[in-house]
């Protein structure tokens, strides 16, 4: 078995890239993760594992075996290494890299109703993966990312969606891209915002329907607006007029999953 102790090693150093850059994951079409839940959520989503690296005193090379398939390589590597590599704090003494999945609108596979969140140009990793378990919690036929502004690779978003980035169907595309795809599979799609919205509970989500979400600073573009098969509003009672994008997703969704009768 190969074993690697240094952190001048030149594919250490390749690997510290994949973390830290997004150019990095985008040339080799690949991404690192991190513990062992992760790495299965991410075998059991269809995901390539390609080498796994490990701390001998924390993770057995049978734990790996039963972990991966016999055609991964594994890499030995000691504690420097392996804090050089790790981006949480927790030690869980193992990391795969892995390649990257397309994120295609067309490699998309739906039910016959399906039900669907749209993300327009969400920016914090931790709302991006706050919002990847939540549609998992329900889930969801697939998460739509409009105009991305993060690479959902950032190790940031693999670490806040606790693996569900590799339990849901995701897809990215430009708003005009989703909006064509969601009209073509006539999926109607309704938006939160806060202009010539109607209260979200009066609605019926019980036929194929895609709920829109947009940033808390400046929310949803007009495009989308216009587009809308309803634009939605959460009542708010308090004194603000938003909430988390997170938290108003998954009232939203729950709401569509009580209506379907869960």
């Amino acid at each position: 078995m190969k074993q690697i102790t240094s952190i001048q090693n030149p594919f250490i150093k390749s690997l510290v890239l994949l973390q830290e850059k997004a150019k990095a994951r985008r040339q080799t079409g690949t991404f690192l993760i991190e513990g062992l839940r992760e790495i299965s959520l991410a075998q059991k989503g269809g995901y390539e594992i390609e080498t796994v690296l490990f701390l001998p005193e924390l993770v057995t090379e049978n734990q790996i075996e039963k972990l991966v398939s016999a055609s991964v390589q594994l890499i030995e590597i000691n504690k420097e290494v392996y804090q050089k590599l790790a981006y949480r704090d927790t030690t869980e003494g193992i990391l795969a890299v892995a390649k990257a999945k397309s994120l295609q609108l067309s490699d998309l596979k739906l039910s016959e109703n399906p039900l669907i969140l749209v993300a327009e140009a969400p920016e914090k990793p931790g709302n991006i993966g706050a919002l990847l378990r939540t549609a998992d919690a329900a889930n969801l036929d697939a998460v739509l990312i409009a105009n991305p502004k993060s690479d959902l690779y950032n190790p940031n978003i693999v670490r806040s969606s606790v693996g569900c980035l590799f339990t849901n169907q995701i897809a990215t595309g430009t708003t005009l891209e989703i909006i064509t795809f969601l009209k073509e599979k006539k999926i109607d799609f309704y938006c939160a915002t806060l202009q010539n919205s109607t209260s979200y509970h009066t609605q019926d989500f019980t036929t194929p329907t895609a709920l829109v979400v947009g940033t808390e600073a400046t929310g949803l573009t007009q495009e989308w607006r216009d587009a809308a098969t309803q634009n939605i509003i959460i009542p708010m009672q308090g004194e603000i007029d938003s909430m988390n994008v997170s938290v108003a997703a998954a009232i939203l969704i729950f709401e569509a999953k009580r209506q379907r009768g869960f």
